[in-house]
This record gives structure tokens, C-alpha cells and sequence, in this order.
């Protein structure tokens, strides 16, 4: 009930009324989009889109035109592109659990993450490493049973990428700190398309994430 109650106080002007550059969009350039992706390419005629464009904050009510569920790195570098070339707004959607909505948007492209879940836990190292789609659930579940964990949020169902790159803050915390002190590396897709993978080890990765982001923007300049 309250996110139909958000809705109606939202939409004063009728959809149809609404400027969207969606609207602009070849539908043969979706058709290729589409034959090119291994996941699934959602659309607002698509049965299960209103559940697929739900995130965790009842009262967000946003209606991207195209949701890519992306299966791996290739898809997310295509969606990536696409988004580029056709001046589309994009949204990245990790465990879609952040309270002002930013995995979802209007009118643009939702590259959906939670596809790529998996988890990989190295004993002897004591590291784990795990996909763009999984939860802090997902890595617990991984790691409790070698006797490990790692800092993470409150709720299971929060995505790993996007608390930690925003910090981390859980009940772990105060003893050990925040979950992206311990983030080793990552797998980085550019807003130009290019893959990259930071390596540089605890406590510069967040730094390095941040250097390829300004290189980036100066570049667009």
C-alpha cells in the first residue's frame, strides 16, 4: 500500500505525457542488444517486469525501459557499451538493496548484477572471492563453515559490492573494521567499456577504483 500511495502522488501528468529519450531507441539496435547478451534482456511487455524492477525500498517506483540481467563480465561490457552509444542512463543493480533506489532508474538501463552469484572460498589464504550479484548472505554462508568471516553489513540480503564500496559498517565493525578495509580486488567494467582488475591489496583497491574513475572522466573532458 505504500508504494501505490507513492505512486499515485508521483505521477501527477499521465505516462504517456512523460519525455522519455527511451522513446528514441532503434528497436533493431534492442533486437542486436539482445541476440548479444547470455542473460536475459527485460522489457516493460515482459510478464515478470514489475517484479524484475522491484528493489528493496517499497517506496521507490521506477520504470527503466530495458533491464539486462547480465551472466557474466561479457554481458555487463556489452550492456555497458550499449548504454553508452545510445545516451542511455544507467543504472547497476547489485543485491538492489539501497534505500534511495539507486539500482533502479526511469526510462533508462538496469544492469542487473544478481545473476552473477557465486563464491569462492580459499582456506589457506583465507580470502574469498564472490560475484557483482551476491549478498552479504551468500558470503556467510561460504566462509561460517571453514570458521571465517568477514565484516559485512546488519541485513543478510544486502548486496557484497555496494556496501562495500560505500564503506561497510556491521556488527562487526568495531573489532575489525569496515568491510572495504578487507577488499583485496576487484573487477572493474569502465564507463568506456574497458575491463580492468585492481590487485593492490587491502587498503588501495578503493583507491585504485577511484584513480580509474577520475582517468575516466578527465578523458570525457
Amino acid at each position: 500500500m505504500n508504494r501505490l500511495s507513492y505512486r499515485v502522488e508521483q505521477n501527477e501528468s499521465p505516462t504517456e505525457n512523460k519525455p522519455a529519450l527511451a522513446d528514441m531507441l532503434n528497436e533493431n539496435s534492442i533486437a542486436d542488444f539482445k541476440v548479444n547478451l547470455r542473460g536475459r534482456l527485460i522489457q516493460p511487455s515482459d510478464n515478470d517486469y514489475d517484479e524484475a524492477r522491484k528493489v528493496y525500498n517499497g517506496m521507490i517506483h521506477k520504470e527503466p525501459r530495458l533491464i539486462a540481467r547480465c551472466a557474466d563480465v561479457a554481458d555487463v561490457i556489452n550492456s555497458v557499451n550499449f548504454a553508452r552509444e545510445n545516451g542511455l542512463l544507467v543504472a547497476i543493480r547489485g543485491g538492489g538493496h539501497n534505500a534511495g533506489g539507486l539500482g533502479i532508474c526511469d526510462d533508462g538501463l538496469v544492469i542487473d548484477l544478481g545473476s552473477i552469484k557465486y563464491t569462492r572460498v580459499d582456506p589457506a589464504a583465507r580470502t574469498v572471492t564472490v560475484g557483482g550479484g551476491c549478498t552479504w548472505g551468500d558470503v556467510d554462508h561460504a566462509t561460517h563453515v571453514f570458521g571465517m568471516a568477514t565484516p559485512s553489513g546488519i541485513i543478510s540480503t544486502t548486496g557484497v559490492g555496494g556496501l562495500t564500496l560505500g564503506g561497510g559498517i556491521g556488527h562487526l565493525t568495531r573489532k575489525c573494521g569496515l568491510s572495504i578495509d578487507y577488499l583485496l580486488s576487484a573487477d572493474v567494467v569502465l564507463a568506456n567499456g574497458e575491463f580492468v582488475k585492481t590487485c593492490s591489496g587491502r587498503f588501495a583497491v578503493a583507491a585504485e577504483i577511484s584513480a580509474w574513475s577520475l582517468r575516466l572522466r578527465s578523458s570525457c573532458i
